[in-house]
């Protein structure tokens, strides 16, 4: 009978510790991403309980993550994700519910943000959350609404700007749901003079006169601001 030398039993066993060691890696490997899996599962389940609470920041990271299922339909429900976001009330409160849409779906929220947007709404949808407060400021009874700030009707006019540039397939156009929406935010005339004002100060452009080549119900829109205070 054979019998293995000394060197032969070395090689041997460096086979079987190699083997060995490759299986201990292949099943910790395993183990980390299965125990990955279901502390993810865990924390997306916890953060899914907390989408029944009116205004949480869970609550709107689902509205979020359905505009942009959109029922199924193709493309993202873009009037509504404006309206959820106009709707957040201030930067720190987007960055929790930016967190929370991390939580739900495993997913960065701004990066499926611009992967569902085309550049200009996902500029208008930026726009909409810079020029938040940094925090929600609790306002004494009686107290009139603050003054818009300079970036507000800075980020009134790339809004605008966004909406102007709105494409439609191949075909140039203008999101007039967007340009309604910032008319409607914008509390009085003066609030519109000082972003044509901050507009042309960005892009060197007249924004009514851009309005009226973009739109031909321009004064339609127009209404909406004449029919705000002028201060």
């Amino acid at each position: 009978m054979k019998t293995l030398g000394n060197k032969e039993k070395e090689d041997f066993t460096l086979k079987e510790k190699l083997l060995y060691a490759g299986g201990t890696v292949v099943v910790t490997l395993g183990t980390f991403f299965l125990g990955r899996k279901i502390i993810r599962g865990a924390v997306s389940n916890s953060e899914e309980k907390r989408t029944f609470d009116e205004n949480s920041p869970a609550t709107y990271a689902k509205r979020i993550k359905m505009a942009f299922d959109n029922d199924g339909w193709f493309g993202t429900n873009t009037p509504e994700l404006r309206k959820i976001l106009i709707e957040i009330p201030s930067k720190k409160a987007m960055t929790q519910v930016s967190n929370s849409y991390q939580k739900l779906y495993h997913s960065p929220l701004y990066k499926d943000m611009a992967d569902e947007l085309q550049s200009t709404e996902y500029n208008e949808m930026l726009a909409i959350v810079n020029a938040k407060p940094d925090r929600i400021e609790k306002r004494k009874k009686g107290n009139a609404p603050n003054k818009p700030t300079a970036t507000q009707y800075e980020d009134w006019a790339k809004r605008m700007k966004a909406a102007f540039d709105k494409s439609y397939g191949p075909f140039p156009g203008t999101d007039e749901d967007a340009v309604k929406a910032v008319f409607t935010e914008m509390p009085t005339q003066d609030a519109f003079v000082e972003t044509a004002k901050a507009y042309f100060k960005l892009y060197n452009s007249n924004m009514l006169d851009d309005l009226k080549s973009e739109m031909d119900d321009w004064q339609d829109y127009m209404k909406i601001i004449t029919s705000k205070p002028q201060k």
